[in-house]
This record gives C-alpha cells, sequence and structure tokens, in this order.
C-alpha cells in the first residue's frame, strides 16, 4: 500500500471515529483527590474569584496606567491615542525584560513559536533561535537562582494574574511606538515604568469602581445561596484579600448584599499577599471602617463582623485553630494566593481560573474536535513513517508535516490569534498549567460551579495515560 493510501485510509477511519463528548463549562477539575467531607472552612480571595470583572476594567486600568505614563514618567504624548487591545495577550505569558520580548513557555521551559513578539509584531522563529540559541530556556534565567542567600536574577517575569493583561497590553502598544519612530528605548525601564504605572493607578481604579460597580462587576446571584449552604452546614468561612476594605465592601454589597459580612467568621483586608502567607512577623491589626483606618492595638482574638487589616497566615492560623486538610482556599492566582498554603501548611486549595469558560467552549466545537483528532493521527502516520527513505516517500512525509504545522496553529489559533490557549502550547502543557496543576486540587471557572456538588462529595482526579501506557488517540 502507497502512503497516499495509507493517508486516505487513516483519513476515513478518523471520519468515521465518533467525536469526543462535550466538557462541561461549569465542572470543577480534580488535579489531586479532594474529600470535601474532610473540610470544615472555607477560604476565599476576593478579586477574579468572588468578584469576576467586565472588560470594562481592563479598559479602564489600561487608560489609568497611560495617563500615568504620560503625566508622571513624560512619554511622548502621542502615547496618548494608543487605545487597548482586548484581545492581544492572555495570562501566564512571560516577559523577557532583557531582550523586550513577550513569549509564550511550556512546562519544559520550550519556547512556543509564533508566540513571541516584540512590541505587537511576531518575531520569526529564526530571529527567535538567534537570540536564545536554543528552544528551551535555562531555569535560572526564567525562576532567577532559588537556592538561599542566592540574588534572584530572574531574566523573564511570569505574569500569571489577570490584572497583568491590560499591563501587558500597555507594554506592547508603547514599545510598538517606539519601534515604528525609531525611538531607541531600554526594554526593562519600560517594563519598570509601566508596571509601576499600572500598580500605583490600583487606589484610583478602587476608587471608581466602588463608586459603579455595575458597570464593572459581573453580578453572580448563586454566591448568597452558596456562602449560605456552607453557613447551614457549620462550615467556617473567612476572606483574604490584598484590596482595600471600601472597594471589596461596595463589590460584596452588590453582589451577596449589606449582610454579606454576616457570613464570613473572619475577614482581613489588604493582606499583602504573598507577604501573608510567607512572613511571620507582621501583626494583625483592626481596621476603624468608619475613620478608615486601623487600630494600634494587639489583637488576641479574631472576632466575627471586624475587619483585620495585614497580618499573616500563623497568626490565622494560632487564633483560630483552623490548619491543615480542614481548609479549603479558593484563589486565581496559583502561587501568591495558593502555592504557599499547600506547600507549607497542607491546606486544600481551589483555583478560579475565569478563562475556562471560553477555553471549553472553543473545545466543544465541532471543528475543534475534528481538527484535535486528525492532528492525533496525522502525528501518529507521520512518526509510522517517519524512516521511509525512498523519494517518493520522503516528499509525502514533508507533505504531511506541513499539513501538521498547519493544524497545529489552526488548534492554537482559536484561543487567542496571538498566544493561543492559556494552558497548552501545541501537545504540551504551559508553563502556567504546570504551576497551576502543581498548587491547585480542583480548579473551575466560578465559585457558583460547586452549587452542583454535595458538601460531601469527593473529586477524583482523571487518570492519565503515560506515554509508555496504552496508546489513544483521546488523551
Amino acid at each position: 500500500m502507497t502512503v497516499h493510501n495509507f493517508q486516505h485510509r487513516t483519513k476515513l477511519k478518523c471520519k468515521s471515529k465518533k467525536l469526543p463528548q462535550d466538557v462541561n463549562p461549569r465542572g470543577v477539575f480534580a488535579c489531586n483527590e479532594l474529600d470535601l467531607s474532610e473540610v470544615k472552612v472555607y477560604g476565599f480571595d476576593y478579586d477574579y474569584t468572588l468578584a469576576h470583572y467586565k472588560p470594562s476594567l481592563e479598559h479602564l486600568l489600561y487608560n489609568l496606567g497611560r495617563d500615568m505614563l504620560l503625566e508622571k514618567y513624560k512619554y511622548p504624548s502621542e502615547i496618548s491615542k494608543l487605545e487597548y487591545k482586548p484581545h492581544f495577550a492572555v495570562r501566564g505569558l512571560h516577559y523577557d525584560i532583557e531582550k523586550g520580548l513577550l513569549l509564550k513557555l511550556d512546562s519544559f521551559l520550550q519556547i512556543q513559536f509564533g508566540a513571541v513578539y516584540r512590541g505587537l509584531t511576531p518575531v520569526s522563529t529564526e530571529e527567535v533561535l538567534k537570540i536564545y540559541k536554543n528552544r528551551i530556556i535555562p531555569i535560572a534565567y526564567v525562576e532567577g537562582d532559588t537556592r538561599v542567600h542566592k540574588e534572584n536574577r530572574a531574566k523573564m517575569v511570569h505574569l500569571a494574574d489577570l490584572f497583568s493583561v491590560p499591563e501587558m497590553g500597555l507594554l506592547c502598544n508603547v514599545a510598538e511606538f517606539f519601534i515604528r519612530n525609531h525611538i531607541d528605548y531600554h526594554p526593562e525601564i519600560l517594563f519598570l515604568d509601566v508596571k509601576n504605572s499600572v500598580q500605583s493607578c490600583h487606589p484610583i481604579m478602587h476608587k471608581i469602581v466602588a463608586q459603579n460597580v455595575e458597570e464593572y462587576i459581573r453580578p453572580n446571584s448563586d454566591l448568597k445561596k452558596y456562602f449560605q449552604l456552607l453557613r447551614d452546614h457549620d462550615k467556617k468561612l473567612f476572606l483574604v484579600t490584598n484590596s482595600p476594605f471600601h472597594f471589596v465592601n461596595a463589590g460584596m454589597e452588590m453582589l451577596v448584599g449589606q449582610d454579606w459580612r454576616d457570613y464570613f467568621d473572619v475577614v482581613i483586608v489588604n493582606a499583602n499577599k504573598p507577604k501573608f502567607f510567607t512572613e511571620v512577623s507582621r501583626p494583625i491589626r483592626v481596621f476603624d471602617k468608619n475613620a478608615n483606618t486601623h487600630i494600634w492595638e494587639k489583637v488576641t482574638a479574631l472576632e466575627k463582623g471586624i475587619i483585620y487589616y495585614e497580618g499573616t497566615v500563623k497568626q490565622l492560623q494560632d487564633l483560630t485553630g483552623w490548619s491543615g486538610h480542614q481548609v479549603l482556599y479558593f484563589g486565581d492566582h496559583p502561587y501568591s494566593d495558593l502555592a504557599d498554603v499547600t506547600l507549607e501548611h497542607g491546606w486544600r486549595t481551589g483555583a478560579i481560573i475565569n478563562e475556562l469558560t471560553h477555553e471549553i467552549n472553543t473545545l466543544n466545537t465541532e471543528t475543534f474536535k475534528q481538527n484535535a483528532n486528525w492532528l492525533q493521527m496525522l502525528t501518529q502516520i507521520i512518526e509510522d513513517h517517519q524512516d521511509y527513505k525512498d523519494p517518493e516517500a520522503l516528499e509525502v512525509i514533508s507533505e504531511w508535516m506541513a499539513e501538521r504545522d498547519q493544524l497545529r496553529n489552526d488548534t492554537k489559533s482559536v484561543f487567542n490569534k496571538q498566544f493561543g490557549s492559556v494552558f497548552r502550547t501545541y501537545h504540551n502543557p504551559t508553563y502556567f498549567s504546570r504551576r497551576l496543576f502543581r498548587f491547585a486540587d480542583i480548579y473551575t471557572s466560578n465559585i457558583r460551579n460547586l452549587l452542583n456538588y454535595s458538601l460531601t462529595h469527593t473529586f477524583y482526579p482523571r487518570r492519565g495515560v503515560m506515554p509508555h501506557e496504552y496508546g489513544s488517540y483521546f488523551v
């Protein structure tokens, strides 16, 4: 049988295969076995965990950051005309502060070619290899030297939270402006200026959002229902957020009602995570919401109805007796919310990943399923025939390789034209996914999805097929 015939028969076989079932966009997915009947205490972050923001918030942060670049850092006035491009970047990218490149890495620290940008312009594979000399980047370059007493000199910043998406948009817009106008700039200075501009605008953003919550926060009537379910089953609830009280209060009053604090046993604002989870000697303080300031008295017990400020997870555990696997904490950031409580304190963790809704809806389309199936089978054909050396076979194999490249790009760009899926680079999980799967026991798109499961439900991780185990097209 010729290689052409073989491909034709395999394609017919692929078309006759039943497509995988749809994935439930409201599902809760397990990385690690989690028995909810063991959980007595439920903890929550606020931003992007309880409060989900509309695209208007990204535009607001971008515009405030851009204004700050003009006013404080005296950037060229033409920058005021640069509009936010909402679908340019995705969460989980790396920015190389030395080379001024925004790129996507997989779990092996390999660069995803076709997903490397300088400003808004893609960088060719040839240029990327010329710059890095390799497709795999050394771990010290990405993460710095993590050994004790060694100065951390990471050359890359991982943009792992959703607040960093408008920051990336501003960074790339300004870089593109500089490149097109032949203005020499230092990538690290630009990065720091943009970062400081956007972050220093957070207090202004907090004020604007608090005054008009409906414009910026998506309603979620099921949140109150979920809190009530937990209270009815005698679960303890706490909130630990980096955001200030007036901002959280305005959002929670809209989401849950004016009595929202009645559901929580402990509320801590301005927590300054990840320091809240890593430091040991930062005293917890009482926040006076009327005077909008904190009180100097020593805190010896945590009481319901009182707002606390700063502190550490050690004090939270010491003053409440909550510890270990009886605590389940939900956050949207795999490290600053979840890593330390998992590694140091043995808490169980849930990640709230907003992008899952878009990603799963994309996975569920018929075109995507067909392309993904054929990509798997075509790769298998190439693998099985790659050692054929006669000219006709080599020509056909190179055609298959070209078709495979096209398919890989097609399955990537449906998630995001520039960078593809938040979770995958072609076949491998992304760097972001690796951290998510390492630090989260479960993950889902919204807290309300937990209402679909009983409070005694056990989440079981799917048994994945390892490379040396059974072959399957649907892995």
